[in-house]
């Protein structure tokens, strides 16, 4: 008799859902929307309902189900306690005993979604045949997960691999979301990239492409630096200083075979891993030096991956 798993990326819009087999082919996949009233107490039910009519229209029983994973937002312990998602408007609570309760199951997991992402990636993605990676996802915010021996490393409060929120500039005035100023997300994500290189533009008077664009994205960016704009390329390899200086004080603490990077400013390839690559090489301790960096390869659909995996009997023995 087959067996199956779901696998639940959380977010603040949207909550993803893959239907896999138990060796991690993904069936089926797809999203429904995150209702956030009355502090997010919907949320799981609504996935539940989602699951039990996907069940139902494939004609398999509860029993083919080997369990459910779950990805969110936000500082998962390792007894099943959130510690917050603002996002969501959850507050402290067992998410665990919840699951446990609203699917009917005992075998259900869930763990921070930076942390599921690289735990998928690890699984059948980018980082596929590694033991020992970190996953760093340049998005809107900068996120990151550690795996070590194929499982994840959460931490105490269950926030390890928040490379983020290391600060990385001491002058700097802005502040970050977490609080502090001079974090790495204030650089390496998406809207750090926009952010610095409208800096530099406003700084200077050098012709730019970027300076023609009405509304810039860091897509624009890397594309006029791989064009040989000087002012993008300023701008990269400020990414690639301070990304690369908390990849190599990182690796003084986990020693990595691999860096993982994903996210959607990863899709600028090659000249992202030679502006970190550079300065990692320069940085970091010489018996962790060689570490690979690599790009990710699952995209968006990482967190429901390793959302499954987090529940897959194979991955966990």
């Amino acid at each position: 008799m087959d067996k199956y798993l779901f696998g639940i990326d959380v977010g603040g819009t949207t909550v993803k859902v893959g239907f896999f087999k138990e060796d991690g082919i993904l069936l089926d996949k797809w999203e429904i929307p995150t209702r956030k009233e009355n502090n997010g107490e919907f949320i799981l039910s609504d996935v539940a309902q989602s699951i039990e009519n996907k069940i139902e229209s494939q004609g398999i029983s509860k029993g083919q189900i080997i369990g459910y994973g779950c990805g969110i937002p936000g500082p998962v312990t390792d007894d099943g306690r959130v510690l917050g998602c603002v996002n969501l408007g959850w507050g402290e609570f067992n998410i665990e005993e919840r699951m446990a309760e609203v699917f009917e199951c005992s075998n259900v997991k869930a763990a921070n979604d930076a942390n599921v992402a690289a735990l998928g990636e690890n699984w059948v993605g980018g980082g596929k045949g590694l033991s020992s990676m970190v996953m760093i996802t340049l998005g809107t915010g900068v996120g990151g997960g550690v795996i070590i021996n194929n499982k994840i490393v959460a931490g105490f409060n269950g926030a390890a691999g928040e490379i983020g929120h290391a600060q990385v500039k001491d002058d700097e005035t802005d502040y970050c979301n977490c609080g502090k100023a001079g974090c790495l997300e204030q650089y390496a994500s998406a809207t750090g990239v926009v952010k610095e290189a409208k800096r530099i533009l406003s700084s200077s008077t050098e012709d730019s492409k970027l300076r023609s664009i009405e509304t810039l994205t860091a897509k624009d960016v890397f594309d006029a630096a791989k064009e040989g704009d000087k002012l993008a390329n300023e701008v990269v390899a400020i990414l690639g200083k301070y990304l690369g200086k908390v990849m190599a004080h990182v690796s003084c603490v986990v020693d990595p075979e691999a860096f993982l990077i994903g996210g959607g400013v990863s899709k600028a390839g090659s000249i992202l891993i030679d502006a970190v690559e550079d300065v990692y090489k320069k940085e970091a301790f010489r018996a962790s030096r060689d570490a690979k960096i690599l790009l990710a390869s699952l995209g968006n659909d990482a967190g429901m991956y390793g959302a499954a995996a987090l529940v897959c009997d194979k991955k966990n023995n």
